[in-house]
């Protein structure tokens, strides 16, 4: 189609020998040239934009908040939790890791590649402070997170702190393991 109408526009000029256009040619040109809605630009392609999600209604008191731990899991706002988890308010998900050795930059880009950027994030790392390897925590702070690592008991209140003073938190908790020892 396109060609033809390039032909046809060559031809209309007068440009070779002097031909004629038949009517049916000459309204062929004057149309408007086709437009297909369906393409997609840079502004529609998901590697150009990122994606965000809002609360449309955020309840009344804010984020969530962490009742109780145990070495089996979490409630976090009444909902148990099973297992190591990522609380990303208003999300709480699975987090695939068994302990702190198995925190990496892979595990923790659910906490970076989000919008809103999170402010804090806070890793509680099961019954007593681990220690994070430094090139983790680095590439966290060179992405504007800010990171507090502690035993998951302080982390969830912290994280509790943190969300009642409306700042974008979120957690990365392993639960504790249950103490052999007697107290």
């Amino acid at each position: 189609m396109m060609a033809l109408r390039t032909c046809a526009r060559v031809l209309y000029r007068g440009s070779i020998h002097g031909l004629r256009l038949s009517p049916r040619a000459s309204s062929f040109l004057q149309s408007p040239p086709l437009v297909r809605g369906h393409r997609l630009g840079p502004a529609d392609d998901e590697l150009y934009q990122k994606t965000t999600v809002s609360v449309m209604q955020k309840e009344q008191g804010g984020g969530a908040m962490i009742y109780s731990y145990s070495p089996r899991g979490f409630n976090i706002d009444g909902n148990r939790v099973i297992g190591p988890c990522a609380v990303i308010p208003p999300a709480i998900l699975q987090w695939n890791v068994g302990s702190y050795k198995d925190i990496t930059i892979e595990s923790l880009a659910l906490f970076y590649m989000i919008e809103p950027r999170i402010e804090v994030l806070v890793l509680g790392t099961g019954g007593r402070v681990e220690r994070i390897d430094p090139e983790i925590l680095k590439v966290l702070r060179k992405k504007g997170i800010a990171v507090e690592v502690q035993d998951t008991a302080n982390a969830c209140a912290t994280f509790n702190f943190l969300s009642s003073e409306r700042r974008i938190t979120a957690a990365g908790l392993i639960p504790p393991a249950v103490s052999t020892e007697l107290e």
